[in-house]
């Protein structure tokens, strides 16, 4: 099995703590719960649903790469052991993910990273996903967005939403317990 792979909320359990310091800048005006739902949409889409200043955005952004107690989900590691090849694309800078993937001993699983300070067009611009895809004949995309699998259905492989409900998903998965039980 050869997998590509989204980064934040798909490997790593980012939003509680995105969710957190968004809360913080926002003062408490709006529940966790409706900041998280905007989050699972993308970041750039919260701070333009609850009309960030330019100020606000860049505290956001500045907290967000300050996290420090990144924590994989559980029984993701299990996945990434039985994988064949295992490929990452995501949005975050190269520095944080590989300081993130050696810190939580998970790098070694990773075949190849591109990140989002390689100069290719962001999600959901297919590129990445086709020039991974030329390169390890992938099998699945694994996402927590609808922005992680559109490229995947266009680069032309199969595509799982995580935690989350998309037309675009071929399947959808709520934890990697059950992800052998749910993948063929």
């Amino acid at each position: 099995m050869r997998i590509l792979w989204d980064f934040d909320g798909t490997i790593m359990d980012t939003y509680p703590a995105y969710t957190d310091i968004l809360y913080d800048i926002l003062n408490g005006q709006f529940t966790k719960e409706e900041i998280y739902q905007q989050l699972k949409v993308s970041q750039s889409h919260a701070m333009d649903y609850f009309q960030l200043t330019d100020e606000q955005r860049k505290e956001m952004i500045e907290k967000s790469r300050a996290i420090t107690n990144y924590t994989p989900f559980p029984y993701v590691e299990n996945v990434l052991q039985q994988a064949e090849v295992n490929v990452i694309m995501t949005h975050m800078n190269r520095a944080s993910v590989e300081r993130i993937l050696q810190e939580t001993d998970l790098a070694k699983y990773f075949t190849e990273i591109v990140a989002g300070d390689d100069g290719f067009a962001r999600k959901p611009d297919p590129a990445a996903y086709v020039y991974l895809h030329e390169r390890y004949q992938l099998d699945y995309a694994i996402g927590d967005r609808e922005l992680d699998l559109i490229p995947a259905k266009k680069a032309g492989f199969k595509t799982i939403m995580f935690q989350n409900d998309c037309d675009a998903a071929d399947y959808t998965l709520n934890d990697y317990h059950h992800f052998f039980d749910l993948i063929p």
